[in-house]
């Protein structure tokens, strides 16, 4: 049996763009049981389709994939130079008291805690994150929960807009856990009550601009999230 293909957002002659549900690998993972991802799901209908770049498993959202070599070797460019914009969305605890912020620290791989990351001002690689409140306080019971002296001390939601400028692994779940306000549903860094009060991490890709291999002119996609 064909395993299911997540939502395309755009198909066209030389890339293919999707709508990540959380819980799916971009890529295979070790071993078999880590075998069904992103990838295989969309070569199986599409079996010149190359990943360009990853979501973590968690992460939901617009991902894209090159369906030929030349458009493979020039959309891992733009990523790679940082000339792709992408925008994220997620509900954190905690009710930041600025609108905006920007978030600059180091991160490297947690050696002694994988998958986990750290923040290393030594070692760490340079990640930079900017965001922005685009809401607070807008999930009833779900914010009176949160909002309980063993929740976050500063209690409620908020909902952020997020503009990384780098792409670390798990750059956004450590930053905002950094300052203060990690993600809900998030397994890794996340204290109870946020950690368990969704059935997902709440991390969403909602837009992705890039230079289109074929043309050069500006492609822009987005998905809603589902949160």
């Amino acid at each position: 049996m064909i395993p299911v293909l997540p939502t395309v957002v755009h198909l066209d002659e030389r890339m293919i763009v999707l709508d990540k549900p959380t819980g799916l690998l971009s890529v295979p993972g070790i071993g078999p049981g880590k075998a069904d991802c992103l990838a295989s799901r969309v070569q199986a209908v599409h079996p010149e389709a190359r990943i360009v770049h990853r979501l973590d498993r968690d992460t939901s959202g617009v991902i894209v994939m090159a369906l030929d070599a030349e458009s493979h070797r020039e959309l891992s460019r733009q990523f790679q130079d940082r000339e792709t914009e992408k925008t994220y969305h997620a509900l954190v605890g905690g009710l930041p008291p600025e609108d905006a912020g920007e978030i600059d620290l180091p991160i490297r791989k947690d050696l002694d805690d994988p998958p986990r990351q750290i923040v290393d001002f030594e070692l760490g690689k340079p990640s930079l994150t900017r965001w922005r409140v685009t809401s607070r306080g807008v999930l009833g019971d779900l914010d009176d929960r949160l909002a309980s002296p063993d929740a976050d001390p500063r209690g409620g939601i908020t909902r952020l807009e997020l503009r990384p400028r780098t792409g670390r692994s798990h750059q956004l779940r450590l930053h905002l856990k950094s300052i203060g306000h990690p993600i809900l549903g998030d397994d890794l860094y996340a204290p109870e009550p946020l950690r368990s009060s969704t059935t997902r991490l709440c991390l969403h890709a909602t837009r992705l601009s890039v230079v289109h291999p074929a043309d050069g002119s500006p492609a822009t996609f987005h998905v809603d999230p589902p949160f």
